[in-house]
């Protein structure tokens, strides 16, 4: 039986929330982060665990037009 422990369930993206806003993530595939754009955080994804912890979040940089 082949183990993949580095893939992320995306069915956990109906059930798991932002602990800032509260409101739901997005998954971003290329950076392996789940999305708050709300709180303008992103937050990573290790071993297929998403790591929901405020401190270990990357804040994004948005660009206004």
């Amino acid at each position: 039986m082949l183990f993949r422990s580095n893939i992320f369930d995306e069915s956990l993206l109906d059930i798991i929330v932002c602990p800032v806003t509260k409101e739901k993530l997005t998954l971003d595939k290329k950076t392996n982060e789940l999305i708050s754009k709300k709180a303008k955080l992103a937050f990573p994804i290790r071993e297929g665990i998403p790591i929901l912890l405020i401190e270990e979040a990357r804040k994004l940089i948005v660009f206004k037009r």
